[in-house]
């Protein structure tokens, strides 16, 4: 009897953790509630930057492009350093985190380098699992620049899936994120998603399409559609502690949405406007999203009661 105990001790105690994390060399996958959600890549040959890929509702449909880590006949094959879910910036003093592919590097010498330092923490829960790590943002020549200490927390349980993302940089030496479009913490959406394709771009006040989005400050973005006769979308929710809050969005009509507050000479067509932020050696900045993948309609998810709860939190 005892033996029998054990056993099923054994089979039911993976079931008890509803987010469950396996590591892998360079990667952890991410279950939730029994499902997959997503996988972080964070080291390798081929993996220029710190991503989530892909990421899955719920109900399992995937709502990320697979390209360029995988190939898929007719999925576009445009911006290839759009991978997943991702955090990086187009100008850092003069380095560029954004597009930062190999297959720029025999065009272009100003591609920045983010180096895997080390993994703080991978453990799951059962209402929350969390991956802590440091990552190293580096020059061409290896002069270290800023130092990222970011944090992901998956939460388990509801027909949504949530994650907390808090990332802190710490200059290595004097840094500007200068004023690009090209940033911040970005998405891109699967082909069917797009607002080309009869997907839907609304931000918290109810504008709606990239034309009435783009560039315009709002506390949250959305973006929706249908997949296998499913309504699914993403949100992203600008925590209201994050510089120059609410930011703005570089939210485009091919999947592309991205929340970045360090882009307004290009947002509003005016070369004397500057968001950037310098940092001093030592000085560090803090940074948090709430990403959501939903089911149904912006209200029919309640993205907007969502954000309040998260402004709430510290």
């Amino acid at each position: 009897m005892k033996n029998a105990f054990l056993v099923l001790f054994l089979i039911a105690a993976p079931l008890a953790a509803q987010v469950a994390l396996k590591k892998e060399e360079g990667r952890i996958a991410v279950t939730i509630d029994g499902k997959p959600f997503t996988t972080f890549y964070y080291s390798g040959e081929d993996v220029p930057k710190p991503y989530l890929h892909p990421l899955l509702t719920a109900t399992g449909k995937r709502i990320t492009r697979v390209y360029p880590m995988e190939n898929i006949d007719g999925e576009t094959k445009d911006h290839p350093h759009h991978r997943g879910l991702w955090f990086t910036h187009g100008e850092v003093n003069e380095w560029d985190f954004w597009a930062n592919e190999k297959v720029y590097a025999a065009k272009r010498k100003n591609l920045g380098v983010i180096d895997f330092v080390k993994l703080v923490k991978a453990e799951g829960g059962k209402q929350k699992g969390e991956i802590a790590s440091v990552h190293l943002w580096k020059a061409p020549d290896g002069t270290p620049l800023l130092e990222e200490n970011r944090t992901m927390t998956f939460h388990a349980g509801g027909k949504h899936r949530v994650v907390d993302f808090d990332v802190t940089f710490t200059a290595k030496t004097k840094v500007k994120f200068r004023d690009t479009k090209e940033g911040f913490f970005a998405i891109r959406l699967r082909d069917e998603l797009m607002e080309r394709k009869g997907g839907t771009l609304v931000n918290a006040e109810g504008a709606k399409g990239m034309r009435q989005v783009w560039g315009k400050p709002s506390p949250w973005n959305d973006y929706y559609g249908t997949l296998e006769g499913e309504t699914v979308g993403v949100a992203i929710l600008d925590h209201p502690g994050n510089y120059r809050h609410p930011t703005h969005w570089h939210s485009r009509d091919y999947g592309l949405f991205a929340a970045n507050a360090l882009g307004e000479h290009d947002y509003y067509n005016d070369k004397t406007r500057d968001a950037g932020l310098t940092l001093e050696p030592g000085q560090s900045q803090r940074w948090r999203y709430r990403v959501v993948i939903h089911t149904g309609t912006t209200e029919e998810a309640g993205i907007a009661q969502m954000f309040a709860e998260y402004a709430k939190t510290k």
